[in-house]
């Protein structure tokens, strides 16, 4: 049986008409019940709008009178020694305000998240701050606090926030369709590195490399190549792939996108159209009658950090898969020992008798074993 258990977060109020909260997903991801808790003490019960895993974004709503929105900022506008102040209910303990300064922007490559573009701040940032504000010396919004850095799980003036130009990209999808609706232009790349770059003939070792263009895509309509190198999107540097990945991959259905790559010693700018990715599912059923009730569907590698997975798209309540603990947003990541990257290795490894399915998962921020007999 799973044991039930209360998460503490953080949100902001970002429209007091219709009463949205943005917070993250990881606050409450896989919640049976979410309870929001205001500043004058009033409590609500708030629906889920949607929530991206691959952002850590969620949205959700109370119906309260009374109520007063923060204003958003410009994150694009922050630079390094910027003032900021973090606001949030670490530990439990109420609203708590700590300052700081940015300490960075831009960072990536921490495996917090599926896109990684933090602002780094030493404003103090504690478990329960996740889903605050981080704002500016005029009250703006300009972050979303959601993570710290530190190998015992408490501050030590390392804490990151989501730039609040990419929640409120996210927030805005999810409060329209309930889910972001990503469109792909069907590559994938590499970093150039100063190896890559002599074999090329490229002066300088910034830039995305296309290792692969899928037959079909819109890259291949729009005639990108293997070996071109991404060096700009929509006139915005590409140093490396992560902000290629970060530049396109908020990107919706139907958006124009120049590309300016660099191809034979020539600089060359490409437009093509972010198109609807190819999202295979597969029922529970079809991959074992203990896991009914589920509908799996492929996951990024950049949502895992590793080799990808099968995410829990759906399950409905009381089925066999819900039983047994599985709920929506969960990834699974290995059966029975074997890894997981996408909906057919889960089906293949859970071919072979009634014995008992050993599930690796990832949920919100952590991961969890689960045994269904």
């Amino acid at each position: 049986q799973e044991e039930r258990r209360q998460d503490i977060g953080s949100g902001v109020i970002v429209d007091a008409r219709h009463g949205y909260i943005l917070t993250n997903n990881h606050v409450i991801a896989n919640a049976d019940k979410i309870l929001v808790t205001l500043r004058d003490g009033r409590r609500f019960p708030a629906r889920l709008i949607g929530t991206d895993p691959a952002s850590d974004v969620a949205v959700i709503q109370i119906h309260a009178k009374g109520l007063k929105a923060i204003t958003l900022g410009d994150s694009g506008r922050l630079r390094v020694g910027d003032f900021v102040v973090a606001i949030g209910n670490p530990f439990g303990l109420g609203q708590t305000v700590t300052s700081g300064i940015v300490s960075a922007l831009g960072r990536s490559g921490l495996g917090l998240e599926g896109y990684e573009d933090f602002i780094q701040t030493d404003a103090s940032i504690n478990p329960g701050n996740s889903g605050g504000a981080l704002v500016n010396l005029r009250g703006q919004l300009v972050g979303i606090n959601t993570a710290i850095l530190s190998p015992r799980g408490g501050n030590i003036g390392i804490g990151f926030a989501i730039p609040i130009d990419m929640a409120r990209a996210i927030m805005d999808q999810l409060i329209r369709y309930g889910r972001v609706r990503r469109g792909t232009l069907g590559i994938t790349a590499q970093d150039l590195t100063p190896g890559l770059a002599r074999a090329f003939g490229i002066h300088g070792d910034r830039g995305s490399v296309i290792t692969r263009v899928a037959p079909g895509s819109s890259a291949a309509r729009a005639g990108l190549r293997v070996g071109d190198v991404v060096v700009a999107v929509d006139g915005a540097p590409v140093r490396r792939t992560l902000e290629l990945r970060n530049a396109v991959g908020l990107l919706p259905i139907g958006r124009r996108v120049r590309l300016t790559v660099l191809r034979d010693g020539r600089r060359l700018t490409i437009e093509a159209v972010m198109t609807a990715p190819h999202h295979r599912t597969l029922e529970g059923r079809r991959v074992d009658p203990r896991l009914a009730g589920a509908l799996f569907g492929n996951v990024a590698q950049r949502v895992t950090g590793s080799g990808g997975g099968a995410r829990v798209e759906r399950v409905t309540p009381g089925s066999p898969a819900w039983r047994a603990g599985l709920r929506r947003g969960d990834v699974v990541v290995s059966l029975d020992r074997h890894p997981v990257r996408d909906v057919d290795s889960l089906r293949a490894a859970a071919a072979g008798g009634p014995r008992a399915l050993l599930l690796d998962l990832r949920r919100g921020d952590g991961g969890l074993f689960l045994v269904i007999q």
